[in-house]
């Protein structure tokens, strides 16, 4: 046998510490384009594929030699996915059976059950009460346990900026019926307000609250063959209604009659986690949370939360969160290996359901394995892969524990990343659930971009090296949080919940528009307000709002728009322009 010089000794060494990085590199690589591939489809809740990533995560926590809490790694929990309906569905107006799909539609927000009553029509539907509009379609009616039959839209179609947008949608009318105690709510559209006469698709929200009356969506030449008996045009009704005019239309010996009945369809998605016992004797029972969410969009399609609703198409989400959960798993590896020693346990989660409202990681911690005084702190990575040559990395949750920043702070020095910090707990994921429990967090992420919630968002885009960059920043992170004598003390830093809009609004940014600004294409910020939804996404004083969810802001009057058609709780997408550089912000309302 050869004997080996010292000098081939070093060199062995160094090239073994050389490789290492590189093994772990190509292991990433794999992992991201795995959970990333077409394959899977979007890894959408509830699906095969969903199961599949599960499947294959739980594996990987196996062969890192992690402990489990459930036979298998996984823990199962249903979840809302889609509201359908059933073959019960029946409308009918006197011997006329309606078919489905191309006479009416249901809203998915309808109350089930069985309604029949006469009818009474209501003009477009809006009671409206304000200090600058007062608008009563039910002036002189009596509804009272009857069918109100609407039309869609308001009385200025072609305005964008009509003070009657916020309460023109269907859900708002349904409320206004059901304040005059109707049983159910007809919408027809003239060509004004609905030119093609499309019915309203049975779409999902995420949140799926009953209006408690059946609201049901009519096209407008069953309504006019079968309710007005060819007598009167919808398009005659709603014109009239324009000009101010107050058609009196009364239905005689007509009485919709509708059984309704709007399933929400179940299903099963998965939390999976696994643990590394620490070695410290007393330490090991105080565990470190590291996690990162695993699901995303699907298909896409309208009402996923894709960017371009229009087309259908796998949106992989490699950036949006196979990057997290590749770098989930390659921790837990490094952490299993002999030479690292921690003092406290940690606790490997990679979450389910995150882009249907946080629902894995909220499941996750009010069903805790473990008890909730023994987490002492949770780190979330969520969108690490595209770190761009200024190698800046956004850190949120920073106050939440007070020695948080200056531990970052060092470690910064030490590496070639710019941390930007944000103190507030709070935000659009997961970390905001263990927040709301009182457990301190860490959420690290390198942004979105053009890509974001698009088909685009493919593993090709994604920086590796960076990653390994900043994976082993969160590792050393991790470390520190592991083996420190005493255990991180929660700090409250901001609010626990989404921003309240202001009387009045369904929602607010939290913003103060800039009304002198210049001759500028969008909507300048002359200021953020401290915890509200844009602050807690990253905007800044100087920003430039060019769009919201796809669509332009190009002035106050559009932005005032685009605010009054979304919904408290939704998450949207806010283009931005910042010292002209385009950015997408994510903001939960």
């Amino acid at each position: 046998m050869r004997k080996i010089t010292p000098f081939f000794i070093v060199l062995f060494l160094v090239s073994t510490l050389h490789a290492q990085p590189r093994v772990g590199i190509e292991t990433l690589r794999k992992d991201l384009y795995f959970l990333a591939s077409d394959s899977l489809k979007g890894r959408f809740p509830g699906t095969a594929e969903d199961k599949i990533a599960a499947e294959y995560i739980a594996q990987a926590f196996r062969q890192a030699g992690l402990n489990f809490f459930t036979p298998d790694g996984k823990s199962a929990f249903q979840i809302v996915t889609a509201v359908e309906t059933t073959d019960s569905n029946k409308l009918s107006i006197g011997s006329v059976q309606a078919v489905y799909g191309e006479d009416y539609s249901i809203y998915a927000f309808s109350r089930s059950g069985y309604f029949k009553s006469e009818i009474v029509f209501a003009g477009f539907g809006m009671n409206i009460q304000t200090d600058s509009l007062i608008h009563n379609d039910y002036e002189g009616l009596d509804v009272q346990g009857k069918w109100v039959l609407a039309l869609k839209g308001d009385p200025e179609p072609e305005n964008n900026s009509s003070p009657y947008i916020p309460f023109a949608d269907a859900r708002n009318k349904a409320l206004f019926a059901q304040d005059q105690g109707a049983i159910g709510l007809i919408l027809i559209g003239g060509t004004k307000n609905n030119p093609n006469d499309e019915l309203t698709p049975l779409l999902f929200e995420r949140s799926i609250a009953s209006a408690g009356i059946a609201v049901v969506d009519m096209k407008k030449s069953f309504a006019e063959t079968q309710l007005f008996a060819n007598k009167i045009l919808i398009d005659s009704l709603e014109s009239q209604l324009i000009r101010n005019e107050n058609p009196q239309i009364s239905f005689t010996d007509i009485e919709p009659e509708a059984v309704i009945d709007l399933q929400k369809k179940l299903t099963t998605t998965f939390n999976i986690y696994g643990y590394l016992e620490g070695s410290d004797p007393v330490l090991k029972h105080e565990f470190l949370v590291i996690g990162a969410h695993y699901d995303h969009l699907g298909m896409g399609g309208e009402g996923s939360g894709s960017r371009v609703p229009d087309t259908i198409a796998a949106h992989v989400g490699a950036d949006d969160n196979a990057s997290g959960t590749a770098a989930l798993l390659e921790l837990a590896k490094r952490f299993s290996q002999p030479k690292q020693e921690l003092r406290r346990s940690v606790l490997f989660v990679s979450f389910g359901a995150e882009e249907l409202g946080l629902l894995g990681s909220k499941h996750f911690v009010d069903n805790l394995p473990v008890d909730r005084s023994k987490i002492t702190a949770m780190i979330n990575m969520d969108m690490i892969g595209r770190l761009n040559e200024e190698k800046a990395v956004a850190v949120g949750g920073t106050g939440t524990a007070k020695n948080f920043e200056d531990m970052l702070r060092e470690l910064e020095s030490n590496s070639e990343l710019k941390l930007s910090f944000s103190p507030e707990g709070f935000g659009a994921s997961d970390h905001a659930s263990f927040y709301a429990a009182d457990i301190p967090v860490l959420f690290f992420t390198t942004g979105a971009h053009p890509e974001y919630h698009t088909p685009a968002d493919t593993p090709d885009k994604i920086n590796y090296d960076g990653m390994m960059i900043l994976l082993e920043l969160i590792e050393e992170t991790a470390v520190r949080l592991a083996n420190i004598d005493e255990r991180p003390i929660f700090t409250e830093a901001g609010p626990k919940q989404r921003f309240q809009a202001r009387r009045g609004f369904k929602v607010t940014l939290g913003i103060m528009p800039s009304y002198t600004a210049g001759d500028i294409q969008g909507l300048g910020v002359d200021a953020v307000t401290k915890g509200g939804p844009a602050d807690m996404a990253g905007m800044k004083k100087g920003d430039i709002i060019v769009g919201i969810n796809g669509m332009e802001v190009n002035n106050i009057y559009d932005y005032m728009n685009r605010l009054r058609q979304l919904k408290q709780g939704q998450r949207i997408h806010v283009d931005i322009l910042r010292k002209e550089k385009p950015e997408i912000l994510i903001v939960d309302l």
